[in-house]
């Protein structure tokens, strides 16, 4: 069986490995990994490349950075060669990308078999284009592979067969069990001069938080008040920065008393600061479910999550992304009200078995 992944975001990298790692084990699959390119930094991406183990890409399109309209499109054109030359048996797209739809949409009026891994997962706002990838790709692909319970009851709403569902438990997770070991080996809070369990890690990088001049400084200046209070460590996003930087910002945030930026980190490195974290604040996905895992408390800077297992279960909080909101409920945090959560049911390390099984057996 011969099937073809397609990543096109660092993010995609991690739900990828684990697949990579279960199908190299598998005499019978043959697996080819496209990347499209559609967020590429040369460090960046061949550093992940090399951390997670994951071969290196058969195929890279090399997109590049474009409108949502524009960047689709040209994934799309580039993909159909590609697709009519090796003719997989099935294509596998992750997560909620461009990269995601594009490739779907090709290989499904091309009639090859299409697997949405980390299927079903909803926001409910569909000002998020994440959201409109989300919900195209599960329309249209036929096997939607389901990382948590939310995910099984918004498909069944939405009216899906149970014969195209399948709940393999979450391949992000896979990557993190398989890397935990080395990424607390790294020791990555001593090496930035941090104490363990005695600073917050920030990410920032959604456009409902830094596109917004008095948004991004509401929220600046809310994070000078945290460091204050707790040690900050803050890998800032190149777009967050040119946000910052564009509007003056810049400046006041860097030289902040307690507050430490950095640049974007490599994967195990972030994992060994977010371990050893007090808490993660973030406007992220993957970290909620990766803070779960965990144990360490997350506050995500958003009004919604499509992650609901992270708060139901875990030890996530939706925050309003609002001065006050945010500055209460990291009172809490830093006087020891915070929940302690559970890991949700097949975050265990063997989503990916479960994916490639789920694969082989679709048409028995």
């Amino acid at each position: 069986m011969h099937i073809l992944s397609v990543v096109g975001a660092r993010p995609n990298f991690m739900k990828i490995a684990p697949i990579a790692w279960e199908a190299a084990r598998r005499d019978n699959i043959k697996h080819t990994i496209v990347h499209t390119g559609q967020h590429y930094d040369q460090a960046m991406s061949h550093s992940f490349f090399d951390i997670l183990n994951i071969p290196k890409p058969d195929v890279n399109l090399g997109i590049g950075s474009a409108s949502h309209g524009v960047q689709t499109g040209k994934i799309m054109q580039e993909f159909e060669p590609i697709i009519k030359e090796l003719n997989p048996d099935w294509l596998i797209v992750v997560g909620d990308v461009n990269s995601t739809i594009a490739a779907s949409l090709v290989a499904i009026k091309m009639g090859i078999k299409t697997a949405h891994v980390e299927a079903g997962l909803r926001s409910c706002d569909r000002t998020m284009p994440e959201e409109i990838n989300r919900l195209a790709t599960d329309a249209i692909s036929d096997l939607l592979l389901v990382t948590e319970q939310s995910g099984l009851d918004n498909l069944k709403n939405e009216g899906v067969p149970d014969s195209k569902v399948v709940f393999t438990g979450n391949v992000m997770i896979d990557t993190l069990v398989h890397n935990l070991t080395a990424a607390k080996k790294v020791n990555a809070a001593a090496k930035f001069g941090l104490t363990s369990r005695e600073y917050i890690l920030v990410t920032m990088h959604r456009p409902g938080n830094v596109d917004d001049p008095e948004k991004l400084e509401e929220l600046t200046q809310t994070l000078i008040d945290i460091a204050s209070q707790c040690p900050v460590f803050f890998p800032v996003h190149p777009r967050t920065r040119n946000r910052l930087e564009d509007i003056g910002l810049w400046d006041k945030l860097s030289s902040a008393d307690g507050m430490h930026i950095d640049t974007p980190q490599d994967y195990l490195t972030f994992i060994s600061l977010a371990n050893t974290a007090k808490a993660v604040l973030t406007d992220s996905g993957g970290i909620q479910e990766e803070t779960t895992y965990m144990g360490v408390p997350c506050l995500t800077m958003r009004p919604n999550t499509e992650r609901p297992s992270t708060i139901d279960l875990g030890t996530n909080e939706l925050i309003q992304p609002n001065r006050k909101e945010i500055l209460e409920a990291t009172s809490r945090l830093l006087s020891g009200n915070w929940k302690k959560g559970t890991v949700p049911p097949l975050w265990d390390g063997n989503a990916a078995s479960r994916v490639l099984d789920a694969l082989e057996n679709h048409d028995k």
